[in-house]
This record gives C-alpha cells, structure tokens and sequence, in this order.
C-alpha cells in the first residue's frame, strides 16, 4: 500500500522522463530550482553541464546571469561573491579544474556559503588522464564541504535539488559537492524522471535570512580574523559541517515523502544477515558490488554492500550499524592517500569511525577502479570468496590489497 501510493505521489510530481547522461541531469535540475547566477569554465568530464545550462540560458529557459570566466578558480570566486550578495548559484568542475579550486573551496566554506556545485570525478595528472576515479574529490575531502556522492543519473538530479535546500538551511549554510563517476555516469545515458519545477521551486523556496552583502544594510564579509578569533571563528563552521548530518536527514525525509523516493545518507543492500560487507561509492562499484553479492548468496556466502551517499560530513553511526554484526569487511576505494599506512582515504574513515565506536571488526583496505581501471562483478565476487578465507584463517592482509593492478 505504501509503495502504491508513492508510485502515484510520484506520478502526479513527474513532468516527463528523458534519456540522460548524469550530467545533463545536473544541468536539468540546476534549471528546475532556479538559480540566479551560473560561473561556467569547461574541463572534462563536467563540461557538458554548463554547455546545457548554456543552452536553457540563451533559449530563455533559466533567467540567469551565466559567466564565462577565464578559469576554475574564477568559476568559484564568482560564485563566492554572487552567493555573498544573496544569490542562488551553481558551478562545476572536475579533476585539474577542482585542484586549481582548492584555495577557494576553503573560502567558500569559511564564509558560510551556501554554494552548489557539481564534480564528475576525473583522475589527477601526472601522467595526463582523462578517465574517471575520486582522487580529485578525496583531496577536497578536509575543505569543509558537505559531500554527496551518487550513483545514478536519478540520484544526481534529486541530489541537486536537496542540495540547495540543505545548504540554504538557516541551520547549515555551508557549499554542497554532489560528485559521481566521471565518464561512467556523466557521459552514460540513463532514463530520469523529470519533476515539474513548480513543485521541484515549492520543495526549495528561497532562503535569504542569512548576513549577506547589501548596499541598503553594509556589512563586511572575510575580513582578515586575529589569532584571538581565527580558531574560533573556524570551529563554527567545522561545528557546523558536523551537525548538518541531523538536517541532511530531516530533508532526505522531507524529499522522500515529497517525491516518492527513498534515499538516506547510506543504501544498505543484504546487510542485515550478512558476513561478509563490502563498502563502496559511486555508480560502478557499488552496482557491481550488487551485482557480485547477489551471485555471492546464490553460492552460500552472506554477502551485503553499503554504499556512502553521504561523505561529508561522514556518517559514522549509520555506517557502524549497518557493519556491526559482519564478519569481515573490505572497503572498495576508487582513490589513493599515497605514504599513509593504507592506500585508500575511506578506509581510513571506516576505520576511524569504528574505532570511535568501540567495535573491533577486521576490515580490509582495497583499491580498484583507478583511471577508469575496468571493475568486474567477477573481481568483487572474487573479494567476497577471500574474505571467507580470511575468516577461517583468522589472518587478514596488513597492506592495501590493489585489485585490477598488473604486477
């Protein structure tokens, strides 16, 4: 009855349904909330967004400001001061182009903005690689963002719009990333559904009770902080980033019931009797994680997967949860931490935050998937069967285990 009546809530909410690369559905719902101020600078693989959301400005589709810029690192400047002024903004980025942004990031999020932007993740140079993995997100992880990750083109646009409503929460005010795979999702055609924008416009009303630049009211924003001040005035927005969890789940809930859907900080998938969890993110991993679990049950293993929706701030007690009755974990990273003990930056989260926790639990550090390293359900399926060894064992790997790698 309940799924029922979702279907038909959703029915009612849904305008059309089109074939869509991830990241022309970000540009679709960058249209349907209607943003004030677009800063657009190509890179691959998130150039294709701004070219759409080019294409509604000069139709007259979206009434927006878009400015072409000379960089990434302008891209988000501008953004800074539209935002500051009270503007509702969007940008986009990836790879080199997010690196040449991290000054920035730190500014936007010190300032309390509430800036969205989307990031198909793309490999770092060197060597040049334009295929996709999640260093250039990882090495943005410590910058004070809210951090979304998807694995759909569905879940990048309904991504989108719950971003803006959690970033202008009077509670929260800080930027949002919504990243997923490059290449594997941001060129690969998915069938969306699209809302109708006056309801998509209800669900994320304008926000501006917040201290922002006016002429009419003057104010002054980043000024320069003494030793005196400077360590508390970043404790706030650090303190902040921490407690937005708690309203990032309120709007999921909100968003759920609006639409019909059913999204939460983390997807759990055959993990309640599982012994054997693989934690993973993005599109191609955790669907072939799916994918590898499923033929995993059907030969007497309990395999389950826990995908990470929600980065950042990290969702540590949903997370040890969903893996306190397993057996053995691995965690599938798409990304490296190179001269740390173990190679992969979520692992060293997982790890964290069972030890904050109290829960022992062996956990295993694996990297696949980099540069667009191509992923088989086979490999994770392969993961599952050595984890059931480790068990018998009783002995796990004390290294990152690098899967796909030729040695």
């Amino acid at each position: 009855m309940a799924v029922a009546k979702a279907l038909s809530v959703r029915e009612e909410l849904v305008k059309e349904r089109l074939g869509l690369t991830s990241n022309y559905a970000a540009a679709y719902a960058v249209k349907a909330v209607d943003v004030d101020v677009i800063a657009a600078y190509p890179i691959t693989p998130q150039t294709t967004i701004i070219e759409k959301l080019a294409e509604f400005v000069a139709n007259g589709e979206v009434d927006a400001e878009y400015i072409p810029v000379e960089s990434e690192h302008s891209a988000l400047s501008a953004v800074v001061g539209a935002s500051a002024a009270g503007a509702r903004v969007f940008t986009a980025t990836a790879a080199q182009g997010l690196e040449f942004m991290h000054e920035v990031l730190h500014i936007a999020s010190g300032l309390r903005l509430p800036i969205v932007m989307a990031v198909p993740g793309r490999a770092l140079s060197a060597p040049i690689s334009i295929h996709g993995d999640y260093q250039d997100i990882m090495n943005a992880r410590d910058s004070g963002w809210i951090m979304l990750i998807a694995s759909s083109a569905q879940e990048v646009y309904d991504s989108i719009i719950m971003a803006y409503r959690i970033a202008e929460d009077s509670r929260v005010l800080l930027p949002v990333m919504v990243s997923y795979d490059g290449f594997l999702m941001s060129h690969t055609t998915e069938p969306v559904e699209i809302y109708h924008e006056e309801y998509v416009r209800k669900f994320t009303p304008r926000n501006l009770s917040r201290y922002r630049l006016d002429p009419r009211s003057p104010i002054t924003i980043g000024v320069i902080a003494s030793p005196e001040w400077y360590y508390e005035i970043k404790y706030q927005a650090i303190h902040a980033l921490k407690e937005s969890k708690s309203v990032i789940k309120e709007i999921h809930g909100e968003f759920n019931k609006f639409f019909g859907t059913n999204y939460d900080i983390i997807e759990k998938y055959m993990v309640d009797d599982a012994d054997y969890v693989l934690i993973t993110y993005g599109g191609a991993s955790s669907g072939n994680a799916k994918e590898a679990a499923k033929r995993a049950r059907e030969r007497g293993l309990r395999a389950g997967v826990v995908r990470i929706r929600l980065f950042r701030p990290f969702p540590t007690e949903e997370l040890v949860n969903a893996i306190k009755d397993a057996k053995v974990i691995a965690v599938i990273d798409r990304a490296l931490t190179p001269g740390n003990t173990y190679e992969g930056p979520v692992f060293s989260d997982v790890i964290t935050a069972l030890y904050s926790s109290g829960v022992e639990k062996p956990v295993v550090s694996v990297v696949h998937g980099i540069s667009q390293r191509t992923m088989l359900a086979d490999d994770f399926y392969n993961l599952y069967k050595m984890l059931d060894e480790y068990a018998k064992t009783g002995e796990y790997p004390r290294r990152t285990v690098f899967m796909g790698l030729r040695t």
